[in-house]
């Protein structure tokens, strides 16, 4: 399967529905619509992960593909705002804080996303909007 890998690629967790509101807030603030998206779930989800060196064992994260490189938890949201409308990519400056510590606080949250937030039991239909964006 051939992915067209030249816009960024966010992979995020289907049945989540943090994740699902998060995906939602990017599509809404991406003005270039340069960003693509995918479940972790779905075929292309795994094709795409098989092809980077990341623990996926229990990938609780969304993930960023970018330029040749993978990123996972809080570094995965601070790379990716950079591609929202201003006043976003600011938040990119919390990169210099070290990522134990951003980790930290994302992991905690990531833990208990489904018992806050909920899940559904297959991934939600994406809107008009995303579906044109999605590589599924």
């Amino acid at each position: 399967m051939e992915i067209d890998r030249t816009h960024p690629i966010v992979l995020f967790d289907g049945v989540c529905n943090l994740c699902n509101g998060a995906v939602r807030f990017i599509v809404s603030r991406d003005p270039n619509q340069n960003l693509r998206f995918s479940h972790l779930q779905s075929e292309t989800g795994r094709a795409l992960l098989a092809g980077v060196t990341i623990p996926t064992a229990h990938l609780d994260s969304l993930v960023l593909l970018e330029n040749d490189a993978a990123y996972i938890h809080s570094t995965a949201i601070l790379k990716l705002v950079r591609h929202l409308r201003f006043p976003w990519p600011l938040l990119s400056i919390l990169l210099i804080i070290p990522s134990p510590l951003r980790d930290a606080a994302y992991k905690f949250i990531a833990k208990r996303r489904y018992h806050w937030f909920g899940r559904s039991d297959v991934c939600q239909l994406p809107s008009a909007d995303l579906l044109a964006r999605m590589l599924d």
